[in-house]
């Protein structure tokens, strides 16, 4: 529950390695993309601590790296924007609990706010308790011409999110995992200084300073690939690793053969450790001053990060229990041992300027210049050395028209880049696949992926016509092309080994409309009704043909094979989202929330030649009392219909540790069952 994926326009900002990440993600200017594979660890944030968060669509290159399909920029709680006091807490299903604290004063001049989070619960699948303690804290000073904030963060969370597991299994028992335990330790401190000065009316410069330490340690308990050299080889009574169906003796990590004995078969736990420092800032100047007599918002800015990360991966031989957990034996192969040091620098200079030629129209026009340097150290060997640098700039340029006082058009043009991450760089060669996000080989460089963005489309409101209340809408069209696009191809028999390679082109391109109404007194005057709804068409396709390995057969040698217009794996054609809410005398309030996501493919079925999982849809109802002006009491259901479905799909030998039964390829991950919380909230 912590770690979701976050799509928009078929771009992702995910915790999981190997998702092609599209979206930037910045908390107070701050890139907040983990410098190892560009990964959001969306746990490292308490949610009491947002104070805003907004999407930027598109590919606009004023915000950097990896903003292919857009930009989230989340601005935090101070004692200034929050001047107050509360606590929450709600328990419910799963033995979830949640308390959480929060603390803002200020004076006029100086203040303070503070969260703190705990949460914990079981999980509703087999063996998957989480919990996070979570800490979040701002000094501010405000004067006359110029502010100053001091936040520190700092998280411990232990999370443990078993992955997909075998279709059969969970039709025996949708709440099973495959092997486990699958856990995450993130330990994150966080402190930026951050200000603004404003120089005269029309000038104003901000600035921040950044330091950023993320440790990440992960045990993931799984199949193995070893077993017992045959008894007829030289090596019998040792243990031996298939490779292209030949026998390979494994030696441990101080070079001698290991001997087969039970409780170092049928099972492996990889460990990985990932230390990363990272430190930075931004430099930023805004001239809102006429020109030529006629509006004019000029911003231009420049950007350094660097980012050193140590990581480091050890494989134990082990086995399975009867619940499919894993055993401990100390003993580690030799071969499946990673220690690199990576060091990322990125050194960007942007400016946007928005010139008014009438008070109708407005022209804007973008750029940005990114250098990217990529230094992998191998310090356990010299294969993983390698020194890749990336340079671009991106421009963009955009034109808004405001029609009539309740309609405007605008339209766009834009480019960005990705630039592969240290964690691509080092796993990219077909005929080396690595196990994600364990082990890695020396590899063939990669390209960095360039998204060229069009995208028009019309708001406006109907407020005339419905005499009171507001009526708000918009519609637009957008196409995106990835030059270069980067996925992961799994190139082995586990769910998790593959190799990152450069595709081709891919397209995303769609339609999104939206409306968002509020109506007070529908019906008499004690209730205020609110409803939302937002609608994606989504078209995301490979554009260049290409062959992956047979998502049911990893020994077919001619594999399978990608056209021109399949359709990329994981991301549906129709998103629904829907909200209807009414406020009762200002004092109760109740929500339903609607949501419909279509058909997608698994991942690994690139061809497109496999069934589809399932559209779902789901409903959520919300509810709050507020009892007095400080007390209220609150509850929430989610999947109130109990709905059973699957939210993403891969491909896995389960026959390995279930037995020849098991023969169906397909890997789901379950969606949770009806679950409700009940809360109570205290505000001063």
């Amino acid at each position: 529950p912590l770690q979701p994926d976050i799509y928009y326009r078929g771009f992702v900002a995910s915790p999981l390695l190997g998702l092609p990440q599209g979206l930037s993600t910045y908390v107070n200017g701050v890139r907040f993309n983990e410098p190892f594979g560009d990964t959001v660890n969306w746990d490292l944030l308490p949610p009491g601590a947002i104070d805003t968060m907004t999407l930027s669509p598109g590919s606009n290159p004023v915000y950097g790296l990896n903003s292919l399909g857009g930009a989230i920029a989340i601005k935090t709680k101070t004692g200034f924007s929050y001047p107050k006091h509360q606590f929450e807490f709600y328990a419910g299903s799963f033995s979830r609990h949640v308390e959480e604290l929060s603390s803002g004063w200020n004076n006029g001049t100086f203040g303070y706010f503070v969260d703190l989070r705990n949460f914990d619960e079981n999980g509703w699948r087999d063996f998957s308790p989480t919990e996070a303690k979570q800490a979040f804290g701002t000094l501010s000073w405000r004067g006359e011409r110029a502010e100053a904030d001091l936040t520190l963060a700092a998280t411990d969370n232990i999370l443990v999110g078993n992955g997909a597991a075998p279709v059969q299994l969970l039709q025996e028992d949708k709440d099973a995992v495959f092997t486990h335990p699958d856990r995450t330790t993130n330990r994150l401190f966080f402190a930026e200084l951050s200000g603004a000065f404003d120089v005269s009316n029309t000038i104003k410069l901000n600035g921040n300073g950044y330091f950023r330490q993320n440790q990440v340690s992960t045990f993931n308990g799984d199949d193995s690939d070893f077993e017992a050299c045959d008894d007829d080889s030289p090596d019998a009574g040792f243990i031996c690793a298939e490779d292209d169906d030949e026998e390979e003796l494994v030696f441990d990590v101080n070079g001698n053969p290991i001997f087969a004995s039970p409780g170092l078969l049928g099972a492996t736990n990889n460990f990985s450790f990932t230390g990363a420092r990272s430190r930075g800032g931004t430099v930023q100047a805004t001239i809102t001053e006429d020109l030529f007599g006629h509006g004019n918002n000029f911003i231009f800015g420049t950007s350094l990060d660097y980012a050193e990360v140590n990581f480091s991966m050890d494989t134990e031989l082990a086995s399975l229990t009867e619940a499919r957990g894993t055993t401990r034996s100390d003993v580690l192969a030799g071969e499946n041992r990673v220690r690199l040091l990576s060091e990322t620098t990125s050194w960007g200079m942007y400016l946007t300027d928005s010139f008014d030629i009438t008070d109708r129209l407005t022209l804007t026009l973008s750029g940005r210049f990114n250098h990217i340097t990529v230094d992998l150290i191998d310090r356990d060997g010299d294969e993983l050395n390698g020194s890749h640098d990336f340079d671009r700039f991106n421009p963009s340029a955009g034109i808004t028209y405001r029609a009539l006082d309740n309609l405007t058009w605008y339209g766009s043009y834009a480019e960005t880049n990705r630039a592969p991450s240290p964690v691509e760089l080092s796993c990219a060669d077909e005929e080396n696949p690595c196990r994600l996000p364990n082990a890695f080989i020396a590899d063939p460089p990669l390209e960095q992926v360039v998204a060229k963005t069009f995208e028009t489309g019309f708001r406006g409101d109907l407020n005339k016509l419905i005499n009171r209340g507001q009526l708000n809408w918009n519609t637009t069209f957008f196409h995106t092309v990835n030059n270069n696009d980067i996925i992961f191809q799994r190139g082995g028999d586990s769910i998790s080994e593959g190799f990152f390679d450069n595709v081709g082109e891919t397209r995303r391109f769609g339609v999104e409309a939206g409306l968002n109404a509020f109506y007070p007194g529908l019906f008499s005057d004690i209730d205020d009704w609110h409803f939302t709804a937002n609608y994606t068409y989504l078209r995301a396709q490979f554009l260049d043909g290409f062959r992956i390995q047979d998502p049911l057969d990893e020994d077919n040698p001619d594999g399978a094979q990608v056209r021109r217009g399949d359709f990329i794996p994981g991301i549906p054609q129709h998103v629904f989202k829907s909200t209807v809410g009414v406020d009762l005398w200002k004092r109760a309030s109740l929500a339903l929330d609607w949501s419909w996501r279509g058909k997608r493919f698994l991942r690994g079925d690139e061809g497109n030649d496999q069934p589809r999982l399932k559209d779902f849809w789901l409903l959520n109802l919300r509810a709050e009392v507020k009892v007095t002006d400080y007390f209220s009491v609150f509850g929430r259901v989610t999947n109130l219909l109990d709905n059973e479905y699957e939210s993403f799909g891969v491909f896995g030998e389960a026959d390995e540790v279930l037995g020849d039964d098991f023969d169906d390829g397909r890997f789901v991950s379950p969606g949770a069952p009806r679950a409700g919380w009940v809360g109570l909230r205290v505000s001063l």
